[in-house]
């Protein structure tokens, strides 16, 4: 299928690419879009280490080899990702801090934010907002993705405020109004992708780079047993079943828009 062209194109950053009512307009029906042409820059924002690799590994590592600027943004230190009571939290966080930058890479990402929230403490705050906002500000995407805020009977209250700091942040980047001490100019993203969606509306074909967003999730060690069933000291081929999985998933996901594998998303233009 032919990529879906960008909203908004040939727009000034503050002025929205169509006009709607304030009210916005009726849900919509039918397949899904599928494959976004390649943004010039992409920010991804997590709550923890990992998150944007599960969620969206798959189209960064498509659109970076396309050449487009694809950065991380991780909200919390990850210092309760461990089932070990006595870890050392400072030590987790250094450790979870270098396995992201190394997924990051291997994903092509140009750089890692890390703000610093403490896990499972995060708030949807002005402080936190303000952060956030600062960085889209700074970084100029033309997406946004993050994790869907409104995915029903979600249990981790970080990925819940993770979501809602995301789309806050987009308001709070594009308005003047908003933090207007901030040295850098507004900007309005073009487009926002909610990855884990409560509602599909939009699909990335990932099928030629699975095999990388594997590559990138294993790169985070410390999360093998917690989060990805790979016993610790386990030998060759320890990762085979997780990979398995991801597959699998990528598959499901892609078959929502008839692709051989995808990254499902709750796609938002009107921004």
């Amino acid at each position: 299928m032919s990529a879906d062209p960008m909203p908004g194109a040939g727009h000034d950053d503050l002025v929205p690419p169509a006009f709607t009512l304030p009210v916005g307009g009726l849900p919509r029906t039918g397949p899904p879009t599928v494959d976004l042409a390649v943004p010039r820059t992409a920010v991804a924002v997590g709550a923890h280490p990992d998150d944007v690799d599960f969620g969206c590994g798959g189209t960064l590592a498509k659109w970076a080899a396309a050449g487009c600027h694809t950065h991380h943004v991780v909200l919390t230190d990850g210092s309760k990702g461990t089932w070990d009571a006595d870890a050392d939290p400072a030590e987790l966080v250094a450790t979870r801090q270098e396995e992201q930058r190394r997924a990051a890479d291997i994903l092509g990402s140009r750089s890692v934010t890390f703000l610093g929230a403490v896990d499972g403490e995060l708030l949807p705050g002005r402080d936190e907002l303000r952060r956030l906002c600062r960085v889209v500000r700074r970084l100029r995407p033309d997406v946004v993705i993050g994790h869907d805020p409104w995915r029903r009977y979600r249990l981790h209250p970080d990925h819940r405020h993770a979501g809602f700091l995301t789309v806050d942040a987009v308001v709070a980047a594009r308005d003047p109004g908003f933090f207007p001490e901030l040295p850098e100019p507004p900007h309005r993203p073009r487009c926002l992708l909610l990855f884990e969606p409560d509602s599909v509306n939009h699909v990335e074909d990932i099928g030629g780079v699975i095999d990388r967003k594997v590559d990138a999730l294993l790169a985070h060690r410390s999360q093998h047993l917690t989060t990805m069933g790979i016993a610790d000291g386990a030998g060759d081929g320890a990762g085979d079943a997780f990979a398995a999985a991801v597959s699998r998933q990528a598959a499901e996901h892609g078959a929502v828009a008839g692709l051989g594998a995808g990254e499902a998303f709750h796609r938002i233009d009107d921004l």
